[in-house]
């Protein structure tokens, strides 16, 4: 079967808040020597190589730079200018920066023999040029005149140059030997370069950089001020945003073009599961909204960060516990923020137990991983969130409630089955909304193992080529607009794939933070802060039920938890071993999709045993988290919100 790949665009992603959110590219391919080292000898998935990193500590240090220069300089300033400089004004000067780079375009798409592109861009920069009054007005894209994006580095590429060197440029952001070239000789086409009030003849060649040549930097920083809060969520929310650019970066330049044909048979519930992409924030800027605090978390001493978005007045409030290894201020916790808040909730986000943030500053134990454990750590931060919420805003927390999404929703359900018989005062919510739980850990993270291996039903000698494909599938997914009706290009085996990549490089993180703090020699190669390469090559070969035998189980003997064995975790990670307690609190209500890939039959029909149809919504069709878009679903998860017993309780009560 083909499918046409779509083209048209409206709101651009940039490649690096497209990849993870896309499921699959968290960074940091493993190569086949390290396949070879690593304990799972024999797995048949080896993922294609970045472009090599052996000036990797220099990067990492060049990339704190740029980072903390967006941070301190470009998104403090931004706020300022965005006010003064209206959004319709910032497009038409990004247009006529546009506009003026055209000579550059032209002399790329000949030199690349791409000659309808020139003659494309041409079209473009004499429409935009006239009509468009100087390049302000981008008439070219409203005429539907394709754009053909070209440059030096894609020449260089096109005549055969392999970048051998992965560089981070200061101010520039990420490059290679090649695009650094490349660089140099796009900046020499810019005919402000060319432009001086002055004499150009003159001796001193500071003449040269007259106000015409300054301009540039203004664009520059024009079109920066729009996109450099998604950049700040996007460094804050990954566990390593260097080596998640550093991958991705690789399949932005590559010089092949992704295959589009869709042949084979389609993963129904896996495609919708890619369809979660598609549950954004609707407001660009609703992150920046928020006001992220710390409170103090007692059983560690240390201060865990949270994100708070509080209505002007007393109103409910909604806690948001993400999925699996999420953060805070990723894009679906954004999204559930959003959605509640608009409807006149307080929200508050919390990143997830097996997300190191949490692990670091919340947790008692050094690996996630056992559910009792998990869930204690998750509800001591959210009753010491509440309770400093409560003392900074009185009177303005109204009901509480606790919303997760998969392993959040899972980690929700624990907290209520257990809520009664906490030993310690702990927080009690009036309402607990699961949405797409899994019931048994240990069948869900199987499942993603098994997801992981997908690739391995192609033939060998055509794996890695095919895995090649589908990387640069999302990569040039990224330089177009993603609605719900963008049909995503993907057929069984590569649907699986991604969503498996996902979760094997969240374990990647939750391997390496656990191990940073609590190393128990398992892994051979060195932990080194500004030097991963190595380990994380070496703990691509590890998978999730790798992670439960041979480092939580061990963890959890050595520190005398009775948890001893993979089965014991398993039990414990179980929602069945809670059903009474779940049948007993009649504030839960649980979403899930009857064809989500983690829940077996009997996992959906113990669901719909312990909950009444009142409190269980199934849906038919959205795999797991794929139809959160949907109008419909997100009023079911409203309807949870407010509904049940729940409404005639009184608030509940908090300790600081």
């Amino acid at each position: 079967m083909k499918e046409k790949f779509p083209t048209r665009r409206s709101r651009k992603r940039s490649l690096f808040l497209l990849l993870p959110l896309l499921l699959g590219l968290r960074v940091a391919a493993a190569d086949p020597a390290a396949a070879m080292a690593s304990p799972a000898m024999a797995e048949p998935v080896v993922l294609p190589p970045s472009v090599p990193d052996p000036l990797e500590p220099l990067n990492r240090v060049f990339w704190a730079f740029n980072r903390a220069f967006m941070r301190g300089i470009i998104q403090p300033t931004s706020r300022i200018y965005r006010w003064v400089v209206v959004k319709p004004v910032r497009t038409s000067i990004g247009n006529f920066g546009r506009n003026l780079k055209y000579p550059g375009r032209l002399i790329n798409n000949l030199l690349q023999q791409k000659w309808p592109g020139a003659r494309d861009e041409t079209y473009r920069f004499l429409c935009n040029s006239t009509v468009g009054v100087a390049g302000l007005f981008d008439v070219g894209t409203r005429w539907k005149i394709p754009a053909s994006e070209a440059d030096f580095g894609q020449t260089f590429g096109r005549w055969g140059w392999q970048p051998a060197c992965y560089i981070m440029l200061p101010f520039f952001g990420p490059s290679n030997e090649r695009d650094t070239l490349g660089l140099a000789a796009d900046t020499a086409t810019n005919p402000l370069l060319y432009i001086s009030p002055y004499d150009l003849v003159a001796s001193d060649p500071l003449t040269y950089l007259g106000p015409y040549t300054y301009f540039t930097y203004a664009v520059t920083y024009n079109d920066l001020s729009d996109s450099v809060n998604e950049f700040v969520r996007f460094s804050r929310a990954e566990s390593d945003p260097y080596a998640q650019i550093q991958y991705a970066w690789t399949f932005a330049r590559a010089n092949r073009v992704a295959d589009f044909q869709v042949t084979g048979e389609l993963d129904e519930a896996a495609h919708q599961t890619l369809a979660s992409v598609f549950f954004t924030p609707q407001d660009s800027s609703f992150s920046e909204k928020g006001l992220t605090k710390s409170v103090r978390i007692p059983a560690t001493g240390r201060n865990l960060p949270f994100t708070c978005w509080l209505q002007p007045r007393s109103a409910p409030i909604v806690y948001i516990v993400p999925g699996l290894g999420s953060h805070r201020l990723d894009q679906s916790a954004l999204a559930l923020a959003e959605l509640v808040f608009g409807h006149g909730f307080s929200a508050v986000t919390l990143s997830n137990p097996f997300n190191s943030e949490f692990m670091e500053h919340a947790a008692t134990t050094a690996l996630p991983g056992y559910l009792p454990v998990d869930g204690r750590d998750l509800h001591a931060a959210l009753t010491a969130i509440d309770g400093k919420l409560a003392t900074a805003y009185p009177n303005r927390l109204g009901s509480r409630s606790l919303l997760g999404d998969s392993l959040g929703a899972f980690d929700t359900l624990y907290v209520a089955a257990t809520a009664a018989t906490n030993e310690l005062p702990r927080l009690q919510f009036d309402h607990y909304v699961a949405i797409d739980t899994p019931v048994r850990l240990l069948h869900g993270v199987t499942r993603l193992d098994e997801f992981y291996q997908a690739p391995a039903a192609w033939p060998a000698a055509e794996r890695a080529e095919r895995i090649e494909n589908t990387f640069l599938k999302v990569a040039a997914l990224s330089k177009t607009t993603l609605t719900p009706q963008t049909s995503l290009p993907f057929n069984a085996i590569e649907s699986r794939f991604l969503i498996g990549m996902t979760f094997r490089f969240l374990l990647r993180d939750i391997i390496y933070s656990s191990q940073q703090r609590h190393n128990q020699g398992v892994l051979g190669a060195p932990l080194h802060n500004f030097h991963r390469t190595a380990v994380y090559h070496e703990i691509m070969g590890y998978s999730f039920q790798d992670y439960l035998e041979k480092f939580v189980a061990p963890y959890y003997e050595e520190q005398g938890v009775p948890a001893p064995a993979v089965t014991s975790l398993a039990t414990a990670g179980d929602l069945r071993q809670y059903a009474a307690g779940l049948r007993a609190n009649p504030r839960v209500r649980v979403l899930v999709n009857r064809n989500d890939f983690l829940l077996a039959e009997e996992d959906l029909a113990w669901l719909q045993a312990t909950f009444a149809p009142d409190r269980l919504t199934v849906f038919e069709k959205g795999g797991h988290l794929g139809n959160l878009f949907n109008p419909s679903v997100q009023a079911a998860i409203i309807e949870a919100l407010r509904d049940g017993p729940a409404a005639a309780v009184s608030p509940a009560p908090h300790q600081p």
